[in-house]
């Protein structure tokens, strides 16, 4: 009669290929990355890799300060308080900032951060591609005992992009409840982040004297409207945009020998770039002191 006996060696081996099967299938399951030291670093990003996600500390963080940005005080005001009533632990808003390309929105978020950093606030950026992701990171750091900001930066959306819906419920919508220690910044040159066609306007319906939007124009209404402040931002004037240029070029330690020479250069480069901005008086101030420099250092006999 044959033996009825398990081979020893057969089964063994197969116990080595399922071993080994589970180890190749364990690196596509998701699992939690450890938290970095939160004290080190002021300024994470979300980054994943695969099935994983973490956060990364910002090696060299934006050293901005809300008095380096000129012409949006009122602005950085509303900003500010709000952010400080976070990290005094009172109630606060999620902000949506919006408007004109260059006018400092993300600067403003990296100013907040630097003023109250040496109170517990932390900021993690997050890509939008990401955004599936803010269950787990507000998971994450919601026992923490600092307080978090959530930056995503020109953020805008298509109607069918799954990081829409993540932020939607995250925002306000979802069963459970937004952890008290985190919020989410966000800019956008859209005001409603999506955009936005004519066509949709032939869904509105008048009832009497009343306007009511269709419901593709409320849907895309929803999502800014979940932001319990909005910030908005606009274009500066020729006066403003010449006033940041000085600010700057006097702030990076060159003092123009012509106002005449500045005004004129600077109203150039802003004609070359098209645009009258924070942003663009900035690089106009980093290329006129640099050549300011250079021009010292040839000046300068040689030893």
């Amino acid at each position: 009669m044959p033996s009825t006996a398990p081979d020893s060696a057969g089964f063994a081996a197969l116990i080595a290929r399922a071993e080994s099967l589970l180890g190749r299938l364990e690196a596509f399951l998701p699992r939690e990355a450890p938290l970095p030291d939160l004290e080190e670093s002021i300024a994470f990003r979300w980054r994943r890799r695969g099935n994983h996600g973490a956060l990364v500390p910002v090696s060299h963080p934006h050293h901005i300060t809300l008095e380096d940005l000129q012409g949006v005080e009122t602005q950085a005001a509303l900003i500010d308080a709000n952010t400080r009533q976070f990290v005094a632990g009172l109630t606060a808003n999620n902000v949506l900032l919006t408007g004109a390309r260059g006018t400092g929105k993300s600067s403003l978020v990296k100013a907040v951060l630097n003023r109250y950093a040496p109170q517990g606030l932390r900021l993690i950026e997050v890509e939008k591609s990401d955004l599936v992701d803010l269950p787990e990171i507000v998971e994450m750091v919601g026992a923490k005992p600092q307080r978090f900001v959530v930056f995503c930066d020109d953020l805008s959306f298509e109607s069918d992009e799954p990081g829409y819906k993540a932020l939607k419920a995250i925002l306000d919508g979802s069963i459970a409840a937004t952890s008290e220690n985190v919020l989410i910044y966000a800019t956008s040159n859209r005001r409603h982040l999506m955009p936005e066609y004519m066509h949709e306007n032939l869904e509105t319906k008048y009832v009497g004297e009343e306007v009511h939007p269709g419901e593709t124009v409320e849907e895309k209404i929803s999502l800014s409207e979940r932001f319990g402040l909005w910030v908005s931002f606009y274009p500066f004037d020729q006066d403003h945009y010449l006033s940041i240029a000085r600010y700057w070029v006097e702030r990076l330690g060159v003092t123009p020998s012509s106002e005449e020479e500045l005004r004129r250069e600077a109203l150039q480069w802003a004609l070359s770039r098209g645009s009258r901005s924070g942003r663009v008086a900035w690089h106009f101030a980093r290329d006129y002191v640099g050549r300011q420099q250079l021009a010292k250092l040839d000046a300068t006999p040689a030893p």
